[in-house]
């Protein structure tokens, strides 16, 4: 008889409740190693693809740099494109977008993670949102989580993607941002977002510019207004056409007004020319004293209908 055995035997006779203690730990570190084993298959089974640029392959670069729009992108290989942007606007605006070679087909939710990157292991992880993964659309994050990314990766951070594939729901995949040659770019970026211009394309796209008495002079807030659209005309080759309609009050004969209006919508139109603009983009008509916006029995009347009415088109 083995030791073993001797001991259990010995168990039964003088201490069944020993026995008893016994055979129930042992049962339990039974199921405890089962349990084990069988987690360890089901993580076998399921998997994690992993994307992300390597030290070597890291490349971050400054896409689009104007007045109108600033562009940092970054290249994930076999996967897509990250890009944070910003326009041109009254406020200071950000957006992030992950752009995927292989569109989501179902809805779904990523968790955003800001992670160390492997080569700079001890810092704590942290889940900075939630993004939603819309079918057949690129996911974007708005202002206040693209400004936390961005500080992440100054920091050193790699911000990471986690959901699972909507084609295999028992896989999951994983997109990390890399530090890598970001520094450099995103101080480009910075500079590039402190250029933009205070306003865009819909604060200008219609305006009514307004003239002094019996003058094809603007008020000072016209003159300003003009001056705005000339700046965004010689920034924006996507403006397709420029529709210069001018119109007066009912002061003075409708033959000379039809010619002031006319000289005034001709005077924007070589102002723009005269500053780079093409002038095939440009439309210039005046229509004297049709379409009236207000009485001319007053003086605040009579200037509201002293007017020119600039529309632009975007291919």
């Amino acid at each position: 008889m083995s030791s073993i055995n001797y001991v259990v035997n010995t168990m039964k006779i003088y201490s069944p409740h020993a026995y008893k203690l016994l055979f129930t730990s042992s049962f339990f570190v039974t199921i405890s190693i089962a349990l084990f084993f069988t987690f360890m298959v089901t993580q076998a089974q399921a998997g994690i693809r992993q994307y992300s640029a390597d030290l070597n392959s890291s490349k971050w670069q400054l896409a689009n740099d104007s007045r109108l729009q600033c562009t940092l992108s970054h290249q994930i290989p076999h996967y897509g494109q990250a890009r944070f942007s910003a326009k041109a606007s009254r406020k200071l605006n950000m957006e992030f977008e992950l752009d995927m070679m292989l569109l989501p087909d179902s809805y779904s939710l990523a968790q955003v993670r800001s992670e160390s990157p492997s080569w700079r292991p001890g810092y704590g992880d942290k889940v900075l949102a939630n993004m939603k993964l819309y079918k057949q659309f690129n996911p974007s994050l708005p202002k206040k989580v693209a400004w936390a990314m961005l500080s992440e990766l100054e920091q050193g951070m790699s911000p990471t993607f986690y959901y699972n594939d909507w084609y295999s729901e028992q896989d999951e995949i994983s997109v990390g941002l890399s530090t890598a040659r970001f520094k450099g770019a995103y101080r480009n970026f910075v500079a590039c977002i402190g250029n933009l211009l205070n306003y865009s394309f819909d604060d200008i796209s219609y305006t009514v510019l307004n003239y002094q008495s019996n003058s094809d002079k603007f008020t000072k807030a016209s003159q300003r207004r003009i001056d705005m659209i000339r700046e965004y005309l010689s920034l924006d080759p996507n403006l397709e056409l420029v529709l210069v309609d001018a119109y007066s009050d009912s002061y003075g004969g409708r033959w000379s007004n039809l010619k002031l209006s006319e000289k005034r919508s001709a005077k924007i139109r070589d102002y723009f020319v005269k500053n780079g603009i093409d002038a095939s983009r440009i439309e210039a008509n005046g229509y004297g004293e049709k379409r009236h916006i207000a009485s001319n029995d007053t003086i605040l009347g009579r200037g509201k209908n002293r007017r020119v009415v600039i529309q632009m088109q975007k291919l």
